[in-house]
């Protein structure tokens, strides 16, 4: 943290070691939110986030970002914030959009957290993942932040150890929450609760892992799961979708995610259309609609897919011919445009 962000965290008092990020916002959440206090958060946003909330007794209030380049108006988010707001979830880079919050935002952000007097739950899964010179920021770095600023992050997607399937067994799960002292010891006090511990060898390999020298997470070697060909991918995506129709308005900065409005002639919802992407062309991505909780009525909710491009070339190639096949055969008129 030192290194990276500037920050002086005591290791022995201000970090929880746990079974991957997911634990350690599930316990930051549990340790901090109490029945009936509120907890606001970026919409569209992570699926997660909103279950540990109301698990813990919280109420999530969603700010909705504005499409198409999924801007923060400062406006609304202050509104937002009341006597009963505890904390605001910060997912930056973001998923689902691939959005890095600027500087700027982060500076709004951290007013509101000062002037209510509120906690920001980061997850930071990201950060060593963004693209064309985009640099992430904790908000934990701003004045009067790292003392009401309660960070997670891991392993899995930096060091590409999310596992090669669906299989638990398969992946690591080492994550961390860093915090000030008391709200570190909640947060541990809850992990040994839920898992007991995280597991040894893991720790070991992620000290080993964190120790990398500074090329790596400046560039991640390009070797594979590499920063730049994460970036190509990102780039190879964004042409294919936007060959058939789909509009990219905004290219994402960061994450690993793209997320692509359907095309404008295109009669179904993001549901139908996935369930005809997989039954005819055997290709995988995620309804839009699962990361949106505000406002229903927004037509746009239901108009957004998530593809992720941090596949191997070989899949994003046969992905491609198989969408080139589809729209070529016109197997499907409700998709081809």
């Amino acid at each position: 943290m030192k290194k990276t962000h500037g920050l002086d965290v005591n290791p022995l008092t201000d970090i929880a070691i746990c079974c991957g990020q997911s634990e350690a916002f599930a316990a930051a959440i549990f340790s901090i939110i109490n029945q009936g206090d509120e907890v606001l958060l970026f919409d569209p946003c992570y699926e997660t986030y909103e279950g540990c909330i109301t698990l813990a007794g919280g109420i999530p209030v969603y700010v909705a970002l504005e499409p198409p380049q999924w801007t923060l108006d400062p406006e609304k988010l202050m509104r937002s914030f009341t006597s009963r707001t505890k904390a605001i979830v910060l997912n930056s880079p973001h998923n689902p959009t691939g959005k890095v919050f600027s500087r700027d935002e982060l500076e709004i952000i951290a007013e509101g957290c000062r002037r209510w007097d509120c906690v920001a739950i980061t997850d930071e899964v990201y950060e060593y993942i963004t693209y064309d010179n985009q640099k992430h920021e904790t908000i934990a770095k701003l004045p009067g932040m790292q003392e009401r600023t309660i960070i997670t992050s891991s392993l899995s997607k930096t060091f590409s150890v999310t596992g090669p399937n669906t299989k638990a067994s398969h992946r690591w799960r080492i994550g961390w929450a860093i915090a000030p002292a008391s709200a570190a010891s909640a947060i541990q006090n809850i992990h040994i609760r839920i898992t007991d511990s995280a597991p040894a060898p893991f720790q070991e390999a992620a000290l080993t892992a964190l120790r990398s020298p500074i090329e790596y997470f400046e560039t991640l070697r390009g070797v594979g799961s590499g920063r730049m060909v994460y970036e190509l991918k990102r780039d190879f995506c964004m042409k294919l979708l936007g060959s058939v129709g789909f509009r990219i308005q905004f290219k994402p900065q960061g994450s690993l995610f793209l997320f692509a409005e359907l095309p404008k002639d295109c009669l179904l919802s993001d549901v139908e259309y996935v369930e005809e992407l997989i039954q005819q062309a055997g290709v995988v991505v995620v309804p839009g609609r699962g990361f949106f909780h505000g406002n229903e009525s927004c037509k746009y909710q239901k108009r957004y897919i998530r593809v992720a491009f941090c596949k191997s070339e070989a899949t994003l190639n046969a992905a491609a011919q198989k969408f080139g096949e589809l729209i070529n055969a016109k197997a499907c008129p409700k998709i081809v445009y």
